[in-house]
This record gives C-alpha cells, sequence and structure tokens, in this order.
C-alpha cells in the first residue's frame, strides 16, 4: 500500500501543522509495514529538519512546489492525479483544493476555531478554511480529529458522520521526555505560542499584573514565540512587561521549557494543545485553560483556569508559584499522563485507519 501525506506546510511559515506533519511523518514511515510506502507530497520526500520559519527547501524547489500544487488546485484532479502518481490514500492538508480522482482521500482536523470563534481570524484564513471544509472535508473517505473535543465539534459544526471521523491524539516528541533544563539567571513562568488574539495573552498579562509584588519579583514571566497577527498592542505589552524571547528553534524549546518552575497557557481554544503536553512531558506543572480538548489532553495533570477570569488566573499563578509542594505533584502527574501521547503510538493508530480505508 502506498499512502501520500501532504506536507506542504515543510515549505511555509507554520507552527503547529508543521511540527504535526514532521514528526507524524517520521513515525509513519517507522512503523509502516515492509509492504508499505510513506510519501510525502509534493516532492518532499527528504524533509530532514523542522524549521518553524522557514522553507524546508532552497528558494528554487520551494517556488516549483508551490507552483505545482496551484496548477493541481487550478486545472483539477487529473493534475493532482499525476502528480501523485500510484497511490492508494492521499491525506490531504489544508491548502489542497481538489479531491484525486484515483487514490481514496483523507485529512486531518486540527481545530474548528474559524466556526466557533471567527473573529480570532483574519477573513482570508476564514475563507480558506471554508473552502477546505466543502472541497476536501465533506468529500473525504475518512478523516482523523486530533482529540475527542475536535470530533465532537466537526460532528456538530460540520455536519460530519461520527462514524467518517476517528480521533486519534497527536504526539510529543522524544526530546522532551528526556529534557535537561536550560540555565537562566531567574525562576520563570514560560508561556510558549504565537503571539495572536487566540491565545489570549492580554489576560495572562493583566492577571501578571493583578499578582502579589514578591511572586513578580522572585519570578520573570518568559513568553517564547513568533509574533502574529492582529497583535501589534499586544506586542507592546509583551515588550514591556515580560521577558520577550520570541520565536525559539525547535532543538531550543525542550531545554526551555524543562527549565520553567510553571508552564501557563491561558488559550481560548485548542484543537490538541501540543505546548500544554509538550510541558507535561518535560516535567513542568501546567496550569491551563479549563476549554476546548485542553481538560481531556491534560487529564489531571494540570490545575485550570477560566481563561477570561483576570482574578482567577491571577490567584493560580500566585497559589502555585508558592507551593512547590504542588507543582511538583502536578509535574509527576503531567509526566505519567504525557507517556499517552508518544508519536508512534500516534502512527501505529493513524496506519491502522488507512488500511482500513484501503480496504
Amino acid at each position: 500500500m502506498k499512502i501520500t501525506i501532504d506536507a506542504t506546510s515543510a515549505l511555509l511559515r507554520s507552527a503547529g501543522v508543521k511540527g504535526y506533519t514532521y514528526h507524524w511523518l517520521r513515525s509513519l514511515r517507522k512503523q509502516a509495514g515492509a509492504d508499505e510506502e510513506i510519501r510525502a507530497f509534493p516532492l518532499l520526500n527528504t524533509w530532514s529538519r523542522l524549521d518553524h520559519e522557514h522553507s524546508a527547501l532552497g528558494l528554487a524547489p520551494t517556488i516549483a512546489r508551490l507552483a505545482a500544487l496551484h496548477a493541481a488546485n487550478v486545472l483539477g484532479p487529473a493534475v493532482l492525479d499525476l502528480l501523485l502518481g500510484r497511490t492508494d490514500v492521499f491525506h490531504a492538508g489544508n491548502l489542497v483544493r481538489q479531491a484525486p480522482g484515483k487514490a481514496r482521500l483523507t485529512a486531518t482536523i486540527h481545530d474548528l476555531t474559524s466556526w466557533i470563534m471567527p473573529e480570532v481570524h483574519t477573513q482570508s484564513t476564514l475563507r480558506a478554511d471554508r473552502t477546505f471544509e466543502e472541497r476536501i472535508l465533506k468529500r473525504a473517505d475518512g478523516l482523523i480529529a486530533v482529540s475527542e473535543n475536535t470530533r465532537q465539534d466537526a460532528i456538530r459544526l460540520l455536519g460530519i458522520k461520527p462514524e467518517r471521523i476517528r480521533t486519534i491524539h497527536s504526539g510529543v516528541p522524544e526530546q522532551y521526555f528526556d529534557a535537561k533544563p536550560s540555565a537562566r539567571s531567574k525562576p520563570y513562568v514560560l508561556f510558549v505560542g504565537t503571539v495572536e488574539p487566540r491565545k489570549n495573552l492580554d489576560t495572562l498579562l493583566d492577571a501578571w499584573r493583578a499578582a502579589k509584588p514578591d511572586v513578580r519579583e522572585n519570578f520573570d514571566l518568559v513568553i517564547a514565540g513568533p509574533q502574529g497577527w492582529n497583535s501589534t498592542a499586544t506586542m507592546a505589552r509583551i515588550r514591556q512587561e515580560t521577558a520577550y524571547l520570541g520565536y525559539i528553534p525547535e532543538a531550543d524549546m525542550p531545554g526551555l521549557v524543562a527549565g520553567a518552575s510553571l508552564f501557563v497557557y491561558p488559550s481560548l481554544y485548542e484543537g490538541f494543545g501540543f505546548p500544554v503536553v509538550q510541558a507535561m512531558a518535560a516535567n513542568v506543572a501546567v496550569l491551563s485553560s479549563r476549554t476546548s480538548c485542553l481538560p481531556e489532553i491534560a487529564g489531571d495533570g494540570a490545575a485550570y483556569i477560566d481563561p477570561r477570569s483576570v482574578s482567577q488566573m491571577s490567584a493560580q499563578l500566585v497559589r502555585l508559584l508558592e507551593s512547590p509542594e504542588e507543582r511538583s505533584r502536578l509535574a509527576q502527574l503531567g509526566r505519567a499522563r504525557a507517556e499517552s501521547y508518544r508519536w508512534e503510538r500516534c502512527a501505529r493508530e493513524s496506519l491502522t485507519f488507512f488500511r482500513e480505508l484501503a480496504g
């Protein structure tokens, strides 16, 4: 059986989806049977390094591959089939606009924020997501959801029949399970993620400002992640009120996470919540929003807050930072919970899904 995974995200600036595709592809290839071949589309079988900010290839090959995808989107399934070659299953990403004429079609639903919280997206993103829904999600032979919460959202909001969509939780890179803390001059509370409205960082900044002065004196609030859309005012506050690190290369992230005294994630909605699971794997106590998939994913391995409540967030930050024993307890529970999110397990379940779909 030949399975082709759309890895177009390798050519673009991308965070969660790019990391998901990179680690998933590598694990699928390790778990595949002797008679199974895992390909990467378009012509990306040699993708060897994860860089969220840049293409995995040089300028010319990047442009050539994006042009090939554009041609398939404009000219139709015949061109897509030509690019795919002989394949049994094609797993499409959200830049694909045509269903193949020959292969079985699948896709991953990462989140439904465009439907649940359209105000936190640009109009171009909303249009693109609706097009992907109409041309790919509604035509797919089978779909993967990265959490049960996302699966239920897809059933409810997109009208997808329950039997057509399967929950397969994503994974955590091995480096986080063995991470050695990076050294910083002062203990710190850490947030990791793109600075954009959905991440709710203004509420976190308000909660940090409201925390007891001695807590803020003993701990830094560290923000790591690139600037996203509609974030100019938030970025001005972040640079003034926190230790802002910007984009951190993938190789340096496990040590930064492992060194935190507390990981805080006040996001308004997540499909899976990679940063939370990575912090759990790195044996760090987590304070997370009680929204979307996050209680499902973190379970008893995190403390929770209403992400819209400044007072509750501030109180929980103070409580945890003043209690090393509670942070240690949460870290142990989180580390045990993170064992459920290995990429090997995700790949095994995904291959079972593909095999069943291909008959």
